[in-house]
């Protein structure tokens, strides 16, 4: 695992409120990676990764359903719409929380997903509340990801799952790899990232038996060559600098994070494990 110290939670959740306009602008109402196979829309490519994450999990019909990071509601919406799940969302930024809520109001779903302003690491369920634990590219802004997985493993009912989509620090052990994982942290506000082996251990950890564990980075590298393009052409970074400069370094490290890809610096992993007792 690779930290970053300077990272704190009022950064994470102030990033969220001042940036989730630049997302939506920039990428569509699912702010999360793409998952490419030829020369799709980002949109097709975003709604696949929700589509594939959901089928590795197994996720059925009417599955109650906690959305960790669900940000402007997009996996939410889909797993309440097209599985009828009932769905449970939580989001550290208010904003965000506002937005998804009236996504789901104009959505006119029969089934209408909950969103919840809270921190992920301090929020209480009780046991056995779910079905499945969902959480595409939150785990990165966790401060104690093994306590998480813990956590997780008492909410799920025996047989349920948790199903991950998260970025990682990669094989590379020099100093070039280990400062290119920093900077994106230090960009992105994760106050960590984890291996592939790391997050396998945490859930085997916390009781939870691995199901699948996949390698999506050559899939989704793609997602940033097309946000760092977007933001060039749009002039972006010169409305960012008149709101915040974190938000200005935000947009700066898009070409970070894609080298850190490419050169094998970081990973993109999909994992799912299951409760077995």
């Amino acid at each position: 695992m690779i930290a970053c110290s300077t990272v704190k939670k009022r950064d994470i959740r102030s990033h969220y409120d001042l940036s989730t306009l630049f997302y939506r602008l920039l990428w569509g109402r699912h702010i999360h990676h793409g998952l490419w196979t030829a020369d799709e829309t980002p949109s097709v490519a975003q709604q696949r990764l929700t589509e594939t994450l959901a089928r590795e999990a197994g996720i059925l019909q009417h599955d109650r359903v906690l959305d960790v990071g669900c940000g402007m509601g997009g996996s939410s919406l889909y797993l309440a719409k097209q599985l009828g799940c009932a769905v449970t969302g939580v989001t550290i930024s208010p904003l965000q929380r506002r937005w998804a809520q009236s996504a789901a109001c104009l959505g006119r779903l029969p089934k209408r997903p909950t969103f919840l302003c809270a921190d992920a690491e301090t929020i209480t369920f009780p046991p056995a509340s779910f079905d499945i634990v969902w959480s595409v590219e939150c785990t990165e802004h966790l401060f104690d990801k093994p306590a998480f997985f813990r956590r997780s493993a008492e909410w799920l009912r025996p047989g349920g799952r948790v199903a991950i989509c998260a970025w990682l620090a990669g094989d590379r052990t020099d100093a070039n790899a280990i400062q290119q994982v920093h900077d994106v942290c230090e960009g992105f506000f994760c106050p960590s990232l984890g291996t592939q082996h790391d997050y396998v251990q945490w859930m085997q950890q916390a009781g939870l038996k691995l199901c699948a564990c996949h390698d999506w980075t050559n899939s989704v590298t793609k997602t940033w060559e097309i946000c760092r393009d977007r933001v060039r052409r749009s002039g972006m970074r010169w409305l960012a600098q008149a709101i915040d400069r974190n938000s200005v370094m935000f947009l700066d490290r898009f070409n970070t994070i894609l080298e850190a890809y490419q050169t094998g610096a970081m990973k993109y992993g999909c994992f799912v494990a299951e409760r077995t007792r």
